[in-house]
């Protein structure tokens, strides 16, 4: 019998029946060790001993641990098969040290996608760990645990704010320089002119270019006026242009392309594309058979192999025609691109969306259709497109009119741009000197507006261009981000919360360098340096460590505390000011005489603070219920302060709510007909498709 060991249950079934009876495959769920919180500064970390780590097995994966071991003395060989990236290395390592494997000569699959060929190719050519991608994921961690443990202690003492680190930190800084940028913003006037003519019997709106000056910019109502009184019944056509040019398709997905393009076309948050991703990488029962039905989705790479460009040419030629086929996208690796993996892309070209959709949710459905077409249509020629260009004037002021139409639609027969010009069927007959009759002519004003606030998939595109993180982390990011509470999100839009300005404020003071992007983007490459064999991990820890631990001394030093906020009460035990305080289980009252005085009032029932200071007396708001039971949120420094927050009557909130929708969370539930009877279905619906049985009520 042989073990193999991979990271997610999910998989074990499906390779087991490409491997045949003489294996057994069990998951290791995840990572099994972890930084022990001993030593130094709770750090797990020997800096004294060139910086050993002390490892210690997490809690939950003691039995999965122990199984392990016993199957592994049962096996005649033991095969790691763990994910095909940094973490999946330092996992299989970490099993390894664990079994008691040989790393330098134990057998260590590599396969990017769960397929029969895949795993009999990976198993055909095993290899062994690769120490050096383990002891960049290990320096990685380390640096990671240094910063996060000692940032995290002195903002908590300071600020109470939870956590820092060293990419969280720097993500943070993005979303608050936006918001800087947002508050700063002053609105400018300007105005446009809406004008449009008569052409062919239909009415066309026209582009304003410029005045008889040739100034593009309308600043104020008297100069939109005058251009206004210039223009007369007719506008003279100056100039015809016919202009043809192809629009060639976009290059397979990366993670953060993916997350982009979902959040745009699906509304998919991006822990959420990750999650469907994960689940379409591991596999869906297809016809009583578990299958991948996509390549491993965590990649900063969009090159495809030769045996699927090769496969998927003859299908584009099979279904649509040798005229739609196209040559690769040149692949070009970028200074921070790691190229460890292809790009996403599915398996099989014929196992097409339409196919497996009967076998997916209406996620896996949409997204798996969204890789299939984007991949098949980075292999397709571009589209043909020609524009007639129409240049009109009266007095000197300038108009411009377009036409578009297909001349070839290319890669478009499988996958639309989504922003895409007006196309005409035909293009107007149209030519020199014409006179096109003026139909409309208004002026309107407008203001500039600030720089929109950044969605999540936006966040991930600035982090990959400015080298924050990696793929894995893109979606973990934002997620801490939210449950620390520095952003909030609304729709997919990220909004810094007080805390989160706090936070940034402070560490952009005191830590520059830490939520520097170009510092950690720096990082990730001495981090990369390591992998390839080429830095040493102790170099690197140590010239981190000496500069880091040097600034964090001296601004221990001089960081300013918050004041905590006065209760308006008396501690019973000394008769100083109770305050209100954070702790890890979140906001308690206690007395501003600690240490001399540990007095901790107990919590008193049915109080839950909102998270919001009240705009009296700047005291935390809680939730109170009144002789009926209803709830209603108050001023905590009641009888002192009675302020209360009005509730707002729903202006347009139906009765027929049922709850939240737990999927996209911006829905709701309601009750809805279909052809079986009534259902819960979401009011996003067709972005998003939840759907629940409605209970009925028993009858007494």
């Amino acid at each position: 019998m042989k073990l193999v060991i991979v990271e997610s249950p999910t998989k074990c079934e499906t390779i087991k029946r490409y491997l045949g009876e003489d294996y057994v495959v069990k998951a290791s769920y995840g990572h099994i060790r972890d930084l022990a919180t001993k030593g130094k500064g709770g750090l797990g970390i020997d800096i004294e001993n060139n910086f050993a780590p002390a490892y210690v097995i997490n809690n939950d994966k003691r039995k999965v641990v122990y199984d392990l071991k016993k199957l592994a003395d049962e096996s005649e060989e033991v095969i790691l098969a763990t994910d095909p990236d940094r973490e999946g290395e330092a996992i299989a390592w970490h099993l390894a040290q664990v079994l008691n494997l040989d790393v330098k000569t134990n057998k260590r699959l590599e396969f990017h996608e769960i397929t029969r060929d895949s795993i009999n190719e990976a198993l055909k050519s095993p290899r062994t760990i690769d120490l050096d991608l383990v002891a960049s994921q290990e320096t990685r961690r380390m640096l990671d645990r240094i910063i996060g443990f000692k940032l995290s202690s002195l903002l908590n003492k300071k600020i109470h704010s939870k956590s820092a680190g060293r990419v969280q930190s720097a993500t943070l800084k993005l979303v608050y320089d936006q918001e800087l940028e947002i508050e700063k913003f002053v609105p400018e006037e300007y105005w446009k002119i809406n004008t449009s003519v008569l052409l062919n019997n239909k009415e066309y709106e026209l582009t304003f270019i410029s005045d008889e000056t040739g100034k593009k910019n309308i600043e104020t109502k008297e100069e939109a006026e005058h251009i206004l009184s210039l223009l007369k019944d007719k506008l003279k056509v100056d100039s015809v242009e016919t202009v043809v040019k192809t629009v060639e398709s976009k290059v397979p997905f990366t993670t953060s392309t993916m997350q982009q393009e979902a959040f745009s076309r699906l509304k998919f948050k991006t822990d959420k594309t990750q999650r469907v991703a994960q689940s379409l990488y591991e596999g869906i029962q297809v016809n009583g058979e578990h299958v991948g039905l996509i390549t491993y989705m965590r990649t900063d790479s969009t090159r495809l192999a030769p045996i699927f460009i090769e496969r998927a040419s003859k299908y584009i030629i099979e279904t649509y025609g040798k005229e739609y086929l196209g040559k690769p996208k040149a692949f070009k690796a970028g200074e921070l691109t790691q190229d460890a993996h292809e790009a996403i892309r599915p398996t099989s070209n014929h196992r097409t969306p339409e196919s497996v959709r009967s076998f997916l949710t209406p996620d896996q459905y949409n997204l798996y259709r969204l890789i299939y077409n984007r991949t098949l249509a980075s292999l397709m020629k571009g589209k043909k497109e020609e524009t007639l260009v129409v240049h009109l004037s009266s007095n000197g002021v300038k108009f411009k009119l377009e036409f578009t139409r297909t001349l070839f639609p290319g890669y478009e027969i499988v996958y639309k741009d989504e922003e895409e010009t007006k196309h005409y069927k035909n293009l107007p007959s149209i030519n020199v000197n014409d006179e096109l009759t003026l139909v409309k002519k208004e002026i309107e004003q407008k203001f500039t507006t600030p720089p929109s606030r950044y969605s999540e998939a936006k966040i991930v595109k600035l982090m990959e261009e400015v080298g924050i993180g990696r793929p894995s982390t893109y979606a973990s990011t934002i997620s801490t981000l939210k449950k620390r509470k520095y952003v909030d999100e609304e729709k997919g839009i990220l909004n810094v919360t007080d805390q989160g300005k706090k936070t940034a404020h402070v560490l952009i003071k005191y830590f520059p360098n830490i939520v520097d992007a170009k510092y950690t983007a720096d990082m990730e490459t001495k981090l990369d340096t390591i992998s390839e064999g080429d830095s040493s991990s102790l170099d690197i820890l140590s010239k981190f460590y000496d500069e880091f631990m040097n600034q964090f001394n001296k601004v221990q030093k001089v960081m300013y505390v918050d004041e905590p906020i006065p209760t308006g009460e008396k501690c019973p035990k000394c008769g100083a000011p109770l305050v209100y305080k954070e702790g890890k289980n979140g906001q308690f009252i206690g007395c501003s005489n600690y240490p001399s005085c540990k007095y901790v009032q107990k919590e008193k029932k049915n109080v839950v603070y909102t998270g919001e200071i009240c705009p009296e007396c700047g005291k935390p708001l809680v939730e109170r219920k009144d002789a009926k039971g209803k709830v209603f949120i108050a001023c905590s420094g009641y009888p002192h302060c009675k302020y209360i927050v009005k509730e707002e009557k729903p202006v347009d909130t139906p009765a027929e709510y049922v709850k939240k929708c737990p999927d996209c969370e911006t829905g709701q539930l309601v009750k809805k007909k279909g052809k079986y009877g009534y259902f819960l279905g979401c009011t996003n619906y067709p972005n998003c498709n939840h759907m629940e049985k409605l209970l009925k009520k028993r009858r007494k």
